[in-house]
């Protein structure tokens, strides 16, 4: 696992964002194991993310018409697999303390309810690789260690793990931190 950390405003989010292929950069390239991103298609680079990138955004994004679990299997609505996957969606949902909140819509859910939500549809599909900003920031101190102990358990089972942070905890944990200015 390896952190980009700093306080607020330092550009992890920005980083973070362009190595996910969310927004290209101003200068440099990008690649993903091996093959340049910068660009192609954003259609093309879409395709790939799914296939490959768990993405956790920093504010939790749901669908606030569809309920936590709902939220949870949207990754595999456009190859029609929810229904294989609605176990697993409602096991990282218990493993993220919110099972219970399964049936909920965002509006009833606090901000850290949301944002483990949106990490179990960064999760649901297995990816090779997990981006998450500021994972842990809207959590209570026991809910954002079980996140770490997730992403920690991730990356030592060889799921390439980069995130954004300023929680001295997380920032601990990681393998590898860079440190922006």
């Amino acid at each position: 696992m390896h952190c980009l950390a700093e306080r607020s405003g330092s550009g992890k989010t920005s980083i973070l964002r362009v190595a996910a292929g969310l927004v290209p950069p101003t200068t440099g390239s990008v690649s993903w194991a091996g093959d340049e991103i910068t660009g192609l298609l954003d259609d093309l680079v879409t395709r790939r993310r799914r296939a490959h990138v768990g993405y956790l955004d920093q504010g939790g994004v749901l669908v606030s018409g569809l309920s936590a679990l709902e939220n949870v299997l949207l990754p595999a609505v456009p190859d029609r697999r929810t229904r294989q996957l609605a176990d697993r969606a409602r096991e990282l949902l218990d493993r993220l303390g919110v099972g219970a909140r399964a049936g909920h819509r965002p509006e009833r859910l606090s901000g850290g309810e949301r944002q483990r939500v949106a990490l179990a549809r960064a999760l649901l599909r297995s990816p090779a690789v997990v981006m998450a900003d500021e994972p842990a920031a809207s959590l209570d101190r026991a809910s954002a260690d079980a996140v770490i102990r997730i992403l920690r358990d991730l990356a030592d089972d060889g799921t390439t793990v980069l995130v954004a942070a300023h929680d001295p905890v997380l920032i601990e944990t990681a393998d590898g931190v860079t440190r922006l200015d």
